[in-house]
């Protein structure tokens, strides 16, 4: 068990620094996707921003990878990661598994309602970051329909929650494999939050009949 206290203990000692790095490489690549007016100068840095961090997470998969002596078994439980390295805009979803552990133990929401809450905040994440990589893969594409942010945004939307009105679509190979991981996680995401809120749902009305029936004393 000393590799795995080895492999915690560095990920505890690194997950601040990590999810700074995370939210920097979104901030650089938010900028380079929106920010069409800057400078050679500018673009350079946040290329450079985004390398820079992303070999830190490279970096970090690779040490605690060889922290590891079951290697395999790591790399099957941390399969993970190889997405996000894959896909290193999807990083900052680190935040949220730390603000998951960070919660107060005596929180006054439930369990239900952390779901729904933690499911919401993954979906807008997705949304935002798949916003951007469709428009950066489908501006200036012959016969592209998704020219703005506010075009990709809203083909998100309606891609995320499966309804797909067809009005906006992607043409590009880049743009329709963001479209299938978005339509794929969209699934399970709205079906989690729906099947939750539907439970917590008849919870509260089981409760509620059970505390009618107990002031009622049994009476018909």
């Amino acid at each position: 068990m000393g590799d795995e206290e080895a492999v915690q203990r560095w990920e505890r000692r690194g997950q601040l620094p990590l999810i700074a790095a995370s939210l920097l490489y979104l901030t650089a690549y938010t900028l380079t996707v929106l920010d069409r007016d800057a400078s050679p100068a500018w673009r350079e840095a946040w290329s450079r921003t985004m390398i820079v961090t992303w070999a830190l997470f490279a970096a970090d998969y690779l040490v605690r990878l060889a922290l590891s002596r079951r290697r395999w078994t790591f790399v099957r439980g941390h399969w993970l990661d190889v997405i996000v390295l894959a896909l290193p805009a999807l990083r900052p979803l680190a935040l949220i598994r730390y603000l998951y552990r960070r919660r107060p133990r005596n929180a006054a929401m439930s369990l239900e309602g952390e779901v729904m809450a933690y499911s919401g905040l993954t979906a807008l994440l997705l949304g935002f970051v798949g916003a951007l990589s469709v428009l950066r893969a489908e501006r200036g594409a012959r016969g592209a329909t998704i020219e703005s942010f506010g075009d990709a945004v809203w083909w998100v939307c309606v891609t995320l929650s499966t309804t797909g009105y067809g009005d906006v679509v992607p043409v590009t190979f880049h743009g329709r494999l963001v479209g299938v991981l978005l339509m794929s996680v969209g699934v399970g995401l709205i079906g989690a939050v729906v099947g939750v809120f539907s439970s917590w749902l008849v919870q509260s009305f089981r409760r509620r009949d059970a505390e009618d029936t107990g002031r009622g004393g049994g009476k018909p």
